[in-house]
């Protein structure tokens, strides 16, 4: 048999055994007549190609086996829901890659039922403040601080904010599973604001999911209080939350927050409770000395409700309700000298740096609050119609005081929209009730053509916290507050290259009004620390220009 002759007798063989293999035993003994007839190097050929056929079956199922356990370590674990019926105990269902989407090979391990996944998450930013030139401070009235006697108060960086970069997150840590109901984190983050920290223990708890669909989690974690509140810092859609969220998260959420969470959700809704207590104490960068020790830590309670009334094949609807309550403000003055502890020591305080922390300056501030309680609401909306998203949250703060008969309250709220360019679409999670970032149709690749996902992105956030502030140029009323009122616009380009990195280029105009909060009457300026006029503005206007550059596995 010649080369040409033999190669399509080959490709007949192959194809009559595929055929044979389909028809499986009511083709046998056709198989078995057509095989004698056959000369002896064809039936050789035959026996050859179905040993080939056994060993490609055999390397689809190990590629099967990999996979899945690929996307059991890519899932979100620690929010699992149970495996559907009939799939083996302990397989992690929750966030699978998409079909067709690649799977990034993890970093993880897997000891008598003991899983360790490894992550991380880098950011570094650049970024440059757009600002009027300093004067002097006998004309130059821009300030930062909280109310007069207020420690901190900054009237040098609030003229000149600081230029330059900053590696605003850099964590690493591990999560996984011990056996099917048991979850657990561990994660530590040595980026910073303003300038990096030293390090500390960011995320460190357990949980139990033994009741689904409900959990309870315990130890250092950001408790859920909204959508921006629990969308990933690797997939917000701008350089940092609103500044609504995390003014009011502060109260009793926020990052590194000791809690015991009570939480459960489906695929149409979720809900949490959860009791909080102090934030991690952190080595201070400035002079490496750790935050003081309370007499006291606060004990404060979270709440979260999010449902999906309607949604359909690429849209979908999602409302809710969220609020914090704190019972009892932390302690950090004790008893005095004398006895007991001196009435109206209690404090809180609610304050941002605007929505960027290249430079760490605060420039709204309500200053130290004597307080019994405080409480946030609010509620929480989203639309997604395919590669366009509408998202929008508003926070209401109430302040029971104990210095003077007042209940001052505050207020903040913001608007995002984004619409992914290339058609990709940002993905709802359950599991946390917010979205995720996009799944990329095409990653970078410079090979074969692709060029990832690319998004626009615009923000509009307000928030204003004075209360009674009066009119400029008179001296503040006794329950007065001038915290200042804070508005931003952003617009934002966002790159996903592939599924670990992605570009951030933000664009800001930020205008502050704030009138100085000086209380002494008198005629050149209100004290040795302010040096303003009664009643002077203190805000100012300015543009941002960042880009953030991130690396997140």
């Amino acid at each position: 048999m010649n080369g040409s002759g033999r190669g399509a007798t080959s490709l007949f063989i192959l194809m009559g055994s595929v055929a044979a293999g389909a028809l499986a035993v009511s083709a046998a003994p056709v198989h078995a007549q057509t095989a004698a007839a056959m000369p002896a190097d064809a039936k050789a050929e035959i026996d050859e190609l179905r040993s080939e056929v056994k060993e490609l079956a055999g390397e689809v199922r190990e590629l099967k086996k990999q996979q899945a356990e690929q996307i059991q370590t890519l899932s979100t674990a620690q929010n699992a829901p149970p495996p559907p019926s009939g799939m083996p105990a302990g397989t992690v269902t929750a966030n699978p890659p998409p079909p067709g989407s690649p799977l990034i090979p993890p970093l993880a391990a897997n000891v008598g039922g003991l899983t360790v996944n490894v992550h991380s998450i880098v950011q570094l930013d650049a970024a440059d403040y757009d600002q009027q030139t300093p004067g002097p401070l006998t004309s130059d009235f821009r300030r930062d601080g909280g109310a007069v006697g207020s420690p901190g108060v900054d009237s040098t960086h609030a003229r000149q904010l600081k230029n330059g970069d900053l590696f605003r997150r850099a964590r690493i840590g591990a999560d996984g599973r011990d056996g099917d109901d048991f979850s657990y984190r561990l994660m530590f983050d040595f980026g910073g604001a303003g300038v990096e920290n030293a390090g500390q223990l960011y995320e460190g708890w357990i949980q139990y999911g033994g009741f689904r669909p409900f959990r309870i989690r315990v130890g250092a974690f950001r408790p859920s209080l909204g959508l921006e509140d629990q969308t990933s810092a690797q997939n917000l859609l701008f350089i940092e939350r609103p500044a609504a969220t995390d003014t009011a998260s502060a109260l009793a959420g926020s990052d590194t927050r000791t809690a015991l969470q009570f939480f459960g959700f489906e695929d149409r809704w979720y809900a949490a409770l959860a009791v909080t207590g102090r934030q991690i104490g952190v080595i201070s960068t400035a002079n490496a000395s750790p935050t003081p020790v309370s007499y006291g830590d606060q004990l404060g309670f979270t709440g979260r409700l999010n449902v999906t009334p309607v949604e359909g094949p690429g849209w979908g609807v999602h409302v809710g309700v969220h609020g914090s309550y704190l019972d009892r403000p932390a302690n950090t003055v004790g008893p005095s000298p004398l006895g007991p502890q001196l009435p109206n020591t209690n404090v809180v305080a609610f304050n941002d740096t605007p929505e960027l922390r290249v430079d760490s300056t605060k420039l709204i501030n309500t200053g130290n609050i004597p307080a019994r309680h405080a409480a946030t609401m609010g509620p929480e909306f989203a639309a997604q119609y395919k590669s366009f998203l509408v998202q929008s949250e508003y926070e209401h703060i109430v302040v029971d005081r104990t210095d003077i008969v007042s209940t001052p309250s505050f207020n903040g709220w913001w608007v995002e929209g984004t619409w992914l360019l290339t058609g990709e679409s940002h993905a709802w999670n359950p599991t946390i009730a917010a979205f995720d970032g996009p799944v990329i149709a095409h990653q970078f690749s410079p090979k074969t053509g692709g060029w990832g996902a690319w998004e626009l992105a615009l923000r509009y956030s307000d928030m204003d916290l004075n209360y009674h502030a009066g009119s400029a140029g008179v001296l503040p009323e006794t329950d007065s507050i001038r915290g200042g009122n804070q508005k931003i616009f952003t617009a934002g380009l966002n790159w996903y290259l592939d599924p670990l990195v992605r570009m951030v280029f933000d664009y800001q105009r930020v205008n502050i009004d704030r009138l100085s909060p000086c209380t002494l009457a008198v005629t050149t300026s209100c004290s040795s620390v302010w040096l303003t006029p009664v009643g002077a503005e203190i805000g100012q206007s300015y543009n941002t220009f960042t880009l953030r550059t991130q690396l997140a596995f």
